[in-house]
């Protein structure tokens, strides 16, 4: 999580005044380690070896709380994932530091999806596919793999490429989203995004990443870029200055859901592609709780009767929402359909 400047002085102080082998003091930081978002979780300071000390101060994901050595946490306030919890404890000239950590998970189960394919169009199977979006009329796609990285703009009747702009093989693309006439398209491992112009592909700049491990999926919400990292967390981005501003972690109410992919903003709700599963999971924007799961095994098992493929490489990625229709699109790596499908819950 980000680390806010208040812990980031006491921090600074304390690698000035010693080191965490100080053998003349031992400390305990018990919190609760588990719990069910909405509950109350516990922080207690104990002080097991040495004098008494000058002072304690508790944080949590790096924000000082009010209370020291003891306090009581509401989880709505935190969303659901693993919480950083550290105590820094005071004595002459010292600065010793404690961590913890509390895990939240979800309240509710995720509700389970049937899928209903409303339409079928041809995919080109060459296209590797790690983003996807329907805008004004077209699919917009990018691909992946070093040499085979291409952004395009697709009929989607046809399945025919009208535009189509090469990455450097250097590079492995990613996901894409587009946002005020805008393609911001991500890599893979090299830390960084490209930005185009839409109409006509030309490039008009390039972004790295902050703390994000990676580049996988993308979308937007009408002020923010959602980014996806191949973790349980998902970013939100500035779109001018692409500074990753905060992130949630995806939680079911029984463990984190990580291998997150290909990203859609659906009716207020992130779409996510989980790798490797031919999944979709649904998940709440605010908190991270993941609402929604729906398995799509069924379409690749369509589209694997006219064509071989790798069992664990050509899976399901690509998400793309019609807002004005209602219509949902999916497809997946060098897949020959792509699929309009409804979502029926069970």
């Amino acid at each position: 999580m980000r680390i806010f400047s208040n812990l980031t002085f006491f921090l600074s102080v304390f690698l000035l005044l010693t080191s965490c082998s100080e053998t003349g003091y031992k400390f305990k930081l018990n919190t609760t380690q588990k719990v069910t978002l909405g509950q109350e979780a516990s922080i207690s300071f104990e002080q097991i070896k040495g004098n008494k000390i000058d002072s304690v101060q508790l944080f949590i994901d790096g924000k000082r709380l009010t209370k020291t050595e003891n306090a009581t946490v509401n989880t709505s306030t935190l969303g659901v994932g693993k919480h950083a919890v550290t105590a820094l404890a005071f004595y002459p000239g010292k600065v010793k530091k404690v961590n913890n950590s509390i895990e939240v998970v979800a309240d509710i189960a995720p509700n389970v999806y049937n899928y209903k394919i409303v339409n079928t169009y041809p995919h080109d199977e060459n296209a590797y596919t790690q983003g996807l979006e329907y805008h004004d009329g077209f699919l917009y796609e990018t691909t992946g793999r070093r040499g085979q990285s291409w952004l395009r703009k697709v009929n989607l009747e046809t399945g025919k490429v009208l535009q189509q702009k090469d990455l450097d093989k250097k590079y492995f693309g990613e996901g894409m989203t587009i946002f005020n006439d805008v393609i911001y398209w991500l890599t893979w491992q090299a830390n960084k995004g490209f930005t185009y112009n839409l109409s006509n592909f030309e490039l008009i700049g390039e972004f790295n990443y902050n703390e994000s491990v990676q580049g996988w999926g993308l979308t937007h919400n009408d002020t923010e870029l959602i980014k996806s990292d191949g973790t349980n967390k998902i970013w939100f981005l500035d779109p001018t200055t692409k500074a990753e501003k905060r992130n949630i972690q995806a939680y079911t109410d029984k463990y984190p859901v990580d291998n997150l992919n290909e990203l859609e903003f659906v009716n207020g709700q992130i779409f996510a592609n989980k790798w490797q599963q031919n999944s979709i999971v649904i998940i709440n924007p605010e908190t991270g709780v993941i609402e929604g799961v729906a398995d799509l095994n069924g379409l690749r098992d369509i589209v694997a009767k006219d064509q071989k493929l790798d069992v664990s490489d050509d899976v399901l990625n690509g998400i793309a929402y019609d807002s004005k229709s209602k219509r949902l699109f999916v497809t997946g790596k060098h897949w020959s359909k792509l699929f309009e499908i409804e979502l029926i819950k069970r």
